[in-house]
């Protein structure tokens, strides 16, 4: 049975999410929080396997507490997917920094709802091309703040453990690409591209693939230019997310 948090400050909306939760069978409601305080301390008492996080909350704001359950050691089966009517760039890059494993905008078809939840329960990131290239455009244009993707002044040790191939696969995580594509891309088995992309995980301590994106702008591990068509999230990029 899947465990779920629901963090939303408009209680009509956790109601209708509470219903369609509870209908599921393989899923269940561990608690509702409506705000992000309340969600953290909720979290830490109930251990559920996924919170939905809405990111515009009274007191305590969705990223906030977003990064306070991912920074939490205890907490480290714990998955929050970025549920919101927001859909701007700076928001998509907020949650994935903060530590978000996946993100949705709340007109999500109800069935693809319940299918991102057990994605990100089993412990995959729920991070479509259409989002890491929306934020590929945002870095490439100069659109949010502090995240251009040019080296930082201190490196991250496990950026200096990664090969030259782990390297040129983050790159190619960043740009959008799935372990499908990397593997027709770097002419290898698709097994062989994901070995490279968990080893790369794990030497930067990333807790999935969301994260390597993160990772990869905000240590110089990619080398976009600034241009490039930008994309949107909807509820249609989220199919798309759900389908790969």
């Amino acid at each position: 049975m899947i465990k779920v948090l629901l963090a939303d400050d408009q209680a009509l909306l956790r109601a209708g999410f509470r219903m369609l939760l509870d209908s599921a069978g393989d899923i269940k409601v561990a608690g509702e929080a409506d705000n992000g305080g309340v969600a953290v301390a909720m979290a830490r008492e109930h251990r559920p396997d996924v919170v939905l996080m809405d990111l515009h909350m009274p007191e305590v704001d969705g990223v906030t507490a977003t990064r306070l359950i991912t920074a939490d050691p205890k907490l480290a089966g714990v998955r929050v997917v970025v549920l919101t009517t927001f859909d701007d760039d700076e928001t998509v890059f907020a949650a994935l920094r903060a530590g978000a494993s996946g993100f949705l905008v709340k007109d999500i078809e109800p069935a693809d709802l319940l299918q991102a939840i057990r994605v990100v329960a089993r412990g995959d990131a729920l991070l479509s091309p259409s989002v890491t290239r929306a934020v590929i455009a945002a870095f490439a244009a100069g659109r949010v703040p502090d995240a251009r993707p040019a080296a930082p002044k201190r490196t991250h040790p496990g950026a200096e453990s990664l090969t030259d191939r782990e390297r040129e696969v983050v790159a190619l995580v960043a740009a959008g690409l799935s372990n499908d594509e990397i593997a027709r891309k770097l002419v290898v088995s698709p097994l062989t591209a994901k070995t490279h992309v968990s080893r790369a995980m794990t030497k930067i301590g990333a807790r999935d693939r969301a994260q390597l994106v993160v990772f990869a702008y905000e240590h110089g591990l990619t080398s976009l230019r600034r241009g490039g068509r930008r994309e949107r999230l909807g509820h249609r990029a989220a199919r798309r997310a759900l389908s790969r």
